[in-house]
C-alpha cells in the first residue's frame, strides 16, 4: 500500500520490470534466431542488399551463356531493326571505326614525321579499296558457289568492317607500347574477329545448306565451309596489312 503522504508514486521498478521484458527475447537489441525475415533484412540491409543483387547478376550471367544464340530475329520474314536485336548487322560500329582509324593512321604517321595529306588519303583510299574488294570477291563465291542466302551487300559490309575497331587498338597500342603491345592486342583482335566470322556466316551460309537438305558432307556443302573459312582467315591477314607499317 502507499504511504498516505507520499504525492507521487514509485514507478521505476515497473518500469526496469517492462525494459527488461521488451529486450529479453531478442538478447542485446539483436532479432532472435525465431525473428521474421523482414526482421532480418532491417537488422543488416546492406549486407542483404549485396547478396541479392550479386544473385540477381549470377542468374543475368548464366542466362546469358545458356542462351549462346546468335541468330538474327525475324519478325514475319524481314529481319528485326538493330536497336531490337544485338545479332543484327549494324552499319554503325564499322562506319565509325573506319573514320577513326583513317583519323588514328593520320596520328600515327605524324609521331613519325611522315604525316602529309596526300598519304593520309592514300591510308583511307587503300583500306576503302580492300573492302570493296572483299564485298566482290564474297558475292562473286556466293554466285559460283550458288548458295541462297539472306546476306546482302549492306551485311557484309558491317560484318567486314568491324575488323577496323581491331585495328585501331593495335595501332594505339603500338602509339603507347611499341611492337609488343601492338602484336599482342592486334593478336588477340585478329583471334576475335576469326571467330566472330566463323559464327556469323555459318549461321548464315551453312544454316541455308541445311535447310535446303543439303548432306553436310555433301561437295557443295564443303565448298560452303571452304569459302566461310576463307573469308574469316582473310580479316586477321587485312588488318596486320593495313597496320604494320604505321607502328615503328
Amino acid at each position: 500500500m502507499a504511504d498516505p503522504h507520499q504525492l507521487f508514486d514509485d514507478t521505476s521498478s515497473a518500469q526496469s520490470r517492462g525494459y527488461g521484458a521488451q529486450r529479453a527475447p531478442g538478447g542485446l537489441g539483436y532479432p532472435s534466431a525465431s525473428a521474421s525475415p523482414q526482421a532480418a533484412f532491417l537488422a543488416d540491409p546492406v549486407s542483404n542488399m549485396a547478396m541479392a543483387y550479386g544473385s540477381s547478376l549470377a542468374a543475368q550471367g548464366k542466362e546469358l551463356v545458356d542462351k549462346n544464340d546468335w541468330e538474327v530475329q525475324y519478325q514475319q520474314d524481314t529481319p528485326v531493326a538493330p536497336r531490337f536485336d544485338v545479332n543484327a548487322p549494324d552499319l554503325y560500329i564499322p562506319a565509325m571505326a573506319f573514320i577513326t582509324y583513317v583519323l588514328v593512321a593520320g596520328l600515327a604517321l605524324g609521331t613519325q614525321d611522315r604525316f602529309s595529306p596526300d598519304l593520309l588519303g592514300l591510308q583511307a583510299s587503300s583500306a576503302l579499296a580492300w573492302l570493296t574488294l572483299e564485298v566482290l570477291a564474297i558475292l562473286l563465291s556466293l554466285y559460283l558457289v550458288t548458295v541462297n542466302t539472306d546476306l546482302t551487300t549492306i551485311d557484309l559490309v558491317a560484318f567486314l568492317g568491324y575488323k577496323y575497331v581491331g585495328m585501331i587498338g593495335g595501332v594505339l597500342m603500338g602509339l603507347l607500347f611499341g611492337k609488343i603491345g601492338y602484336y599482342l592486342v592486334l593478336g588477340w583482335c585478329c583471334a576475335s574477329i576469326f571467330v566472330f566470322m566463323i559464327r556469323t556466316l555459318r549461321l548464315k551460309i551453312l544454316a541455308e545448306a541445311a535447310a535446303e537438305g543439303v548432306p553436310v558432307r555433301g561437295a557443295r556443302n564443303q565448298l560452303r565451309m571452304y569459302l566461310t573459312m576463307a573469308v574469316a582467315a582473310a580479316q586477321p591477314l587485312l588488318m596486320y596489312w593495313l597496320t604494320f607499317h604505321l607502328v615503328r
